[in-house]
Order: C-alpha cells, then sequence, then structure tokens
C-alpha cells in the first residue's frame, strides 16, 4: 500500500512537471516576438487559455461579452496551494475588511492588473501576456502569498478597432515617419468601446456593459492593489506612482504612502535600464470613476500607469527628441512595472492586510446618513446604482429629516416619509462619501477632470445630508402594477417626469399607436395630472387591432400605471380635444457623425437612443452628408464638435432652408458655435461684464502661467438654473435644475426665442469654477429654442447626456425630441 502511494505521488509530480513543461511563451506560441505585432483579441484568450490549461498556477474564466460579443476575462495567478484554497482566501479577505461576518486575519496580498481599457493604447494588452508568462515561470515564490488577478483587456471592441486597422495598413517594414499612414487613426479612433464611450471615466457610474460585469467580479475580490495601464503622448517617457495632487481627502496617508514605495521599487528597475519617467505629475485622484481613483475609494492602492506610445505609435515611431519608440519597449516597461508592483506587494502582504482593514473603519466621516426623496423612478434608477456597487441602503418613516439641504445648499429640512436612506456605518462609507458629499474639497483646482458629480443632483432628487445617523427599514415591498382595459372608456392617461416613462412613449411609438401630450395642467374624472402627461385615446387608434389589451400588455411591460378616461371631458382645465393636447410625432431622426464631431459625444446619443429610448435613428456621415437629401428627417442631432469648417456656406444654408420647412435642428455644446453671432439663428455669444484685463499676460512669469488660467476655467461644476415649466422642453421638471457645466462657454439671453433653463446670475453650488469664467456666465443660457419659420433648432449649451450618468438631465433631450415644435403632425 506504502509502495502504491509513493507511486500515485511520483506520477503526480511528473504529470504536474510536464504540464508546466509544456508552457509556451507568447513568442512561440503566437509565432512572433512580443512587440513585433499586435495581436487580435481572439489570440490573447487562446494564450491565457493556454496557460490555464497548462498551468495549475493559473485559472482563467470569462466575466461577460461587449457589445460586439467578444469575451471579458479575467485570470486568476497564484501557488497551486491557494489555488486548491482560493475561495476561502477570497472570504476571509472580504472578512477582513467587514464586507462578511466573521473574523478573520490573512496574511495574503491581492493584486488587480487592468490592461487596455482604452483600445488604441494597444501595448498593454501585448504586456499582460508577458507578464502572466514571467510571473508563472520565473516569479512563483511571489504568488505563495500573493493572489493576482489579470484582466488581459478591458476593453476587446476598442483594442480590436485599433488593430485591425492597425494591422491593415501598416507598411512592411513598419514606417517611423509621424506623417505616414498607420500614425494617423480615422475616427472615431480606437480608444473608446463599442458606443464610443470612455471607459476609464466609467467605473463608477456602470453605464457600459464592461464596467457593470467588471464591477460584479472586483467587488468579490475587493483588491489590495489595483493598476491600470495606459499610454501618452509619444514624447513621454513612462509615468508611475506616486500620483500629483489633489488627492481626495478621503484617500489615507498609508495608501500615499505605498504609493511612494511602489513608485520606488519601479525606479530601481528604470534606473538599472536607463529609462526615463516621471512621478507625482499630472494624473491626480479625485474624479471617482477612473480605473485608479474608483479602487482607491473602496480601499486599494489604486495606480495609472502611463507609457509613451498611444494609438499614434504604432510599431515604431519616430518622437520630436529624436529617437525611434517601439512597441517591443512599449510592452517591456509595462511588462516591468506590472511584475515590479506584484514584488513589493508580495513583500507587504502582512501590512497591506492590515491597513486595508483600517481603511474600513468610518467613524471619522462627517455625515452619517444621506435621505434622498424624490419621483419613484428616480428612486429606482438610484437603486440600480447602489446595487452595482453593493452599497447598501434603507428606508425611514420619519416626516422631516434636518441636515444640509442639497437643493437649497444650506442647512435645510426634507420631508423624508418612505425616504431612501445611505448610512455611512457600513464598510463602503468612504466611497458613499465620495459620490453623495455637498462639494468635494479640492487642495489643488489643477485637476484632471470634472470636480463635481454627486448623486442627489446628478438624479434630480431632494437630499439633505445628516450629521446624525438616520434610523432604516428594510426594503420595502415593490408594488406590480397590474393595468386592466377599459374597452368602453375614452381613453388612458399616464404621467410623464422620468425616462422609463419615455421609454414607454417610445415603445409605444414603435408599434404605432398614437399618442397626445397635453400642454396644460388639467383634471379628469377627478384625477389631477400635469402637463407632459401622456394621453392615448381610442379615437386615435381605431386602426389598431386589440388596442385596449395592446395597451395594457405595453404598460405592464414597462411597469406603467394606466389611469382610465371614461370621457374626454376635463373635470378641469383642457379636454382630449383641445389645441393643447397635441400629438407626439413618429419622428424620423437623423444624427452626425464622423469627422469634425467629438465621437465620445455621438457616442452619447447613440448609446442613448438603442440602450435608453430604444428608438430608431440614421447616423449619417460628414463624409457625405452635403449630399444627403434632408427632407427624408424630421430632426437632425448635431453633437459637441468643431464645425467651423464644415458647417458654413451653402450646407448652412441648406440647413437654413429645412429648418424653415419644418425641420428641427438639436445642437449640443461646441456645435452652437455654428449658429452664433449669424443673421437669422438667434444666438449670440456672451461677453464677460469685466471687460478690463486683470493683469498684462506677458508679465506674468513662465512658471505661473498655468496656475494663472484656472481663473478662467469651469472644470465640471454644477450649477443652479432656473426654468420655465410651461415650455415643452421643460414638462417633467421643477423650476429648478442642477446643471453638469463642462467649460466656460456663455450664451446670451435668446431675444426672440424661448429661454427654457438659463441663469440670471450664476450660483455654482459643487465643483471648481474660476472667477473670470463665471464673470461671463451672467444672464446666460442654457437650454433654449428658436422658432424658424415652420421649424426649430433647439440649443443645449450643457450636454444633457455626458457620460450617460446625469440621469436628471435626459428627460430635457427626450423632451426636446417629441414635445418641442409639435405644430406640425407628420404622417405615419
Amino acid at each position: 500500500m506504502k509502495k502504491l502511494l509513493c507511486l500515485l505521488l511520483f506520477l503526480i509530480t511528473i504529470s504536474i512537471n510536464f504540464a508546466q513543461d509544456n508552457i509556451q511563451s507568447p513568442a512561440t506560441f503566437l509565432g512572433y516576438e512580443i512587440g513585433s505585432q499586435f495581436t487580435r483579441h481572439a489570440d490573447v484568450i487562446n494564450y491565457f487559455n493556454h496557460l490555464a490549461k497548462n498551468s495549475d498556477l493559473v485559472s482563467y474564466q470569462i466575466y461577460g461579452k461587449t457589445n460586439e460579443r467578444r469575451p471579458l476575462t479575467y485570470g486568476i495567478i497564484t501557488s497551486p496551494e491557494n489555488q486548491k484554497n482560493i475561495e476561502n482566501i477570497r472570504i476571509d479577505h472580504l472578512k477582513n475588511a467587514g464586507m462578511l461576518e466573521g473574523n478573520s486575519n490573512p496574511e495574503i496580498a491581492i493584486v488587480w492588473l487592468s490592461y487596455n481599457v482604452h483600445g488604441n493604447e494597444a501595448s498593454s494588452t501585448e504586456a499582460a501576456m508577458q507578464t502572466m508568462y514571467q510571473l508563472i515561470t520565473e516569479k512563483q515564490e511571489w504568488l505563495k502569498n500573493t493572489v493576482v488577478i489579470i484582466d488581459p483587456c478591458v476593453n476587446p471592441d476598442g483594442r480590436d478597432r485599433y488593430v485591425n486597422w492597425y494591422n491593415q495598413i501598416k507598411a512592411t517594414p513598419f514606417n517611423t515617419d509621424q506623417n505616414a499612414t498607420e500614425h494617423h487613426e480615422p475616427w472615431p479612433g480606437g480608444r473608446p468601446n463599442h458606443y464610443l464611450f470612455d471607459l476609464n471615466r466609467d467605473w463608477a457610474w456602470a453605464t457600459q456593459i464592461e464596467s457593470s460585469e467588471r464591477l460584479k467580479i472586483y467587488n468579490q475580490w475587493m483588491p489590495h492593489v489595483h493598476v491600470d495601464f495606459h499610454e501618452q503622448g509619444i514624447n513621454e517617457p513612462y509615468y508611475f506612482a506616486p500620483a500629483a495632487e489633489p488627492f481626495h481627502e478621503v484617500i489615507t496617508p498609508w495608501q500615499k504612502e505605498f504609493q511612494t514605495q511602489i513608485g520606488k521599487n519601479h525606479a530601481t528597475y528604470f534606473d538599472k535600464a536607463g529609462w526615463l519617467y516621471f512621478t507625482k505629475e499630472s494624473f491626480d485622484l479625485l474624479y471617482p470613476s477612473y480605473g485608479d481613483t474608483y479602487p482607491t475609494f473602496m480601499g486599494a492602492i489604486g495606480m495609472t500607469y502611463e507609457q509613451a506610445g498611444h494609438g499614434r505609435a504604432g510599431l515604431g515611431i519616430q518622437t520630436d527628441q529624436g529617437y525611434v519608440l517601439t512597441l517591443k519597449e512599449r510592452a517591456l516597461h509595462h511588462t516591468t512595472t506590472g511584475l515590479s508592483t506584484i514584488e513589493i506587494s508580495s513583500k507587504n502582504a502582512i501590512k497591506l492586510n492590515t491597513e486595508f482593514k483600517k481603511f474600513f473603519t468610518n467613524s471619522e466621516v462627517k455625515y452619517k446618513s444621506y435621505i434622498l426623496n424624490g419621483e419613484t423612478d428616480h428612486i429606482e434608477s438610484l437603486i440600480k446604482l447602489l446595487n452595482k456597487h453593493e452599497i447598501k441602503y434603507g428606508y425611514t418613516n420619519s416626516n422631516k429629516i434636518n441636515g444640509f439641504n442639497f437643493r437649497e445648499n444650506k442647512q435645510g429640512i426634507i420631508n423624508a416619509n418612505g425616504a431612501i436612506v445611505i448610512n455611512t456605518d457600513q464598510p463602503k462609507a468612504k466611497m458613499i462619501k465620495v459620490l453623495f458629499e455637498p462639494d468635494t474639497r479640492l487642495s489643488d483646482s489643477l485637476t484632471y477632470d470634472i470636480t463635481a458629480w454627486n448623486i442627489p443632483h446628478a438624479y434630480g432628487l431632494e437630499a439633505v445630508a445628516s450629521t446624525t445617523l438616520t434610523s432604516v427599514n428594510s426594503d420595502t415591498e415593490k408594488k406590480i402594477i397590474t393595468n386592466k382595459t377599459a374597452a368602453s372608456g375614452a381613453g388612458y392617461i399616464a404621467k410623464w417626469n422620468s425616462m422609463r416613462d419615455a421609454a414607454f412613449l417610445t415603445d409605444l411609438l414603435r408599434q404605432d399607436i398614437r399618442v397626445r401630450f397635453s400642454e396644460k395642467d388639467f383634471t379628469n374624472h377627478d384625477k389631477k395630472f400635469k402637463k407632459g402627461s401622456l394621453i392615448i385615446t381610442k379615437s386615435d387608434n381605431k386602426r389598431i387591432k386589440n388596442y385596449d389589451s395592446l395597451m395594457v400588455k405595453i404598460a405592464n411591460t414597462h411597469q406603467r400605471e394606466l389611469h382610465i378616461a371614461p370621457s374626454g371631458f376635463a373635470t378641469k382645465g383642457v379636454d382630449f380635444g383641445s389645441s393643447h393636447i397635441k400629438l407626439v410625432n413618429k419622428h424620423k431622426i437623423a444624427v452626425l457623425k464622423g469627422k469634425h464631431t467629438s465621437s465620445l459625444n455621438y457616442g452619447e446619443i447613440w448609446h442613448f437612443f438603442e440602450q435608453q429610448l430604444a428608438y430608431p435613428i440614421t447616423s449619417i456621415d460628414t463624409e457625405y452628408f452635403k449630399d444627403v437629401d434632408l427632407h427624408r428627417y424630421n430632426i437632425l442631432i448635431i453633437p459637441d464638435g468643431s464645425y467651423k469648417e464644415f458647417l458654413n456656406g451653402k450646407t448652412l444654408e441648406k440647413l437654413k432652408k429645412w429648418i424653415h420647412n419644418g425641420g428641427k435642428i438639436i445642437a449640443i455644446k461646441d456645435a452652437l458655435k455654428v449658429f452664433a453671432n449669424r443673421n437669422d439663428f438667434g444666438l449670440t455669444s456672451n461677453k464677460s461684464k469685466n471687460k478690463k484685463k486683470d493683469y498684462i499676460g506677458n508679465l506674468i512669469p513662465y512658471d505661473k502661467r498655468e496656475r494663472d488660467q484656472v481663473k478662467s476655467f469651469i472644470t465640471g461644476s454644477i450649477f443652479k438654473t432656473k426654468v420655465d415649466t410651461s415650455h415643452p422642453m421643460a414638462f417633467g421638471y421643477q423650476d429648478t435644475y442642477f446643471s453638469l457645466k463642462l467649460g466656460k462657454e456663455s450664451y446670451s439671453l435668446l431675444q426672440e426665442g424661448y429661454n427654457i433653463a438659463y441663469m440670471k446670475e450664476p450660483i455654482s453650488v459643487s465643483g471648481f469654477a474660476g472667477k473670470s469664467a463665471t464673470d461671463g456666465l451672467e444672464n446666460s443660457l442654457v437650454f433654449g429654442e428658436v422658432t424658424i419659420g415652420n421649424g426649430a433648432i433647439i440649443y443645449m449649451v450643457d450636454n444633457p447626456l455626458f457620460r450617460s450618468f446625469w440621469e436628471s438631465g435626459k428627460l430635457f433631450f427626450t423632451n426636446a425630441l417629441f414635445f418641442t415644435n409639435a405644430n406640425t403632425f407628420n404622417s405615419y
């Protein structure tokens, strides 16, 4: 028996060694050296599967699929002993942070490496393969006390867009001339995902499938260290931690300190190899939706590593500094920092666990509760976000709660009965503070991204932040709406104040059901209805078979409550046949895309229509736009962009004629510049009230110029605006709207049009806004409409679809589509 046991152990050892011997290097498996070609995503997947099949140090799994059906994957790399006990390791880690009940004293470091979030920053996925190979063949010692999670490509759709383009057009051998075709990507480039979103700005909002699927796995692991691998301009060397100011105030001294330790460890390798690098510049830790900040606010040491290159570099490019930067070098640098990160984490595994536990003690957080109330649909949208981040919440029965009132921007009271409550006596309190705090404290006004994002304003909710912990009830029972048909009635009425109502409307339109909306408040059958309420009458839909049952089916699907109208005769206000009860047109909508347009804003619009409204659009490229017959469309959306050289002369006259004949343009952000200060478009740029210069520019010292310019910046600040609630574009809104302003662009109040949302005095309630920038915002437009003949232009100075997270602005956009300029009926 003993001999048999020894034989079995011998055979197992032989089989393990044989499997390890079967592990191929990336070069052997792919047939080329890392850095000599760009690897297609499918081949990256094949290589990781090869490693998992042939090494007991690796497990490899799919966590989702992209919009283009490419797999999203991650590998877990650790010692064979840890692999056998991996679930217990994960559970003990979560217990250590208080996310699961029970005590633990773990000593294993968890390191997560994320590659290629920007598709055309493609050297990092090449490095991921090499890093994995070296880790399991040369660095097994580190894996005894470290679990390494590798996501080889966060953005497969963007990466393949770039790689496939580059592989099609590159010269052989590659051309290093900066003017060569292979160094100039066509629009939209490989940086964004399928819907042209920047996934590195989507961690907190999780509007994209890649982000929401990744968060499920991230929350299962909550790593101690997270690295996001990037590339920057071709003339920069390499950037690694520590980060630049401003640091968000929730970041602990240990998080800052260990970033420095990691940076110094990298520096030893870079110095030895003679590679240049820089630290503490450009890349700060403030905005919560990055791949470095989100993990940081979840307790990790979150970092960005930036290698020179980006989409311009290709396989090799001549830099302005006189040397050739190659993909081989770029991949080698990323491999070095990846391995260095694992090394220093392994050496500090016990300390990482100790400090991680400390991060989740939250007694010092100022606000103990955030209490939010408002429309049920808005609350449910917020709950979806909280669930994605596994943030706990409850409900209160208190009638009134005192605290900092977000809407009033001062201490005040909220009607809290049935309100949702997010308390900070839970592990993720610091992330809650970051997302909900009234105004983020800035240690430095020079920052990489927006400086305001708080949830109550983003979701259009009444809210207070209380320094006293609010008692909560468990989840309330969700009401299931089950509508019934009313064959004898005049029709149905439905409310209008949320995007769920908008999705219900577009579903009705897609199924050829005619819908009306009311421009006036009214009472029907003793029930009051506000402006914008949807009215679906029997008389409009006589041609629809099974009209009543179809209406109920659609309403039940969307969980919209239908109010039965026994008669079209109003108890008070307008009747169904009034001229103020207008038909909603089933518009044919075109959207401009391509060169000159902002790919990000076009992507926001595209995603909005396909994933939120489920309403068809026709995208028209700028390459052939001038030859398109616009009379086939009712609406043209012009995204943010630079159109000075494109929309001028005959093209602008063509647009004016089309509008005059009944067309409608929705212009967003910088697209307004095309129409400003011209005859017949009704839009004028605002001039600063402070005409006197504060300084003589050429007397400002060289090293003070950047700092001095800050006072003319608005870096994503939230402004309080006045709303004309009688205008159809404002239906569903209160008289105050909090707008996320992304720049200092300013236009005068319309003289001949409708000022739908506007500022008399610029009041910034959150975020940084420089003094000279706000000077020009007095009496300025936010959203407006100018009628031209039978048509109109909708001006959106601020982008309500920005990154798809500013939920409170989306209904303005929907109203602009279906409710404005609704005097002419378009045939179905």
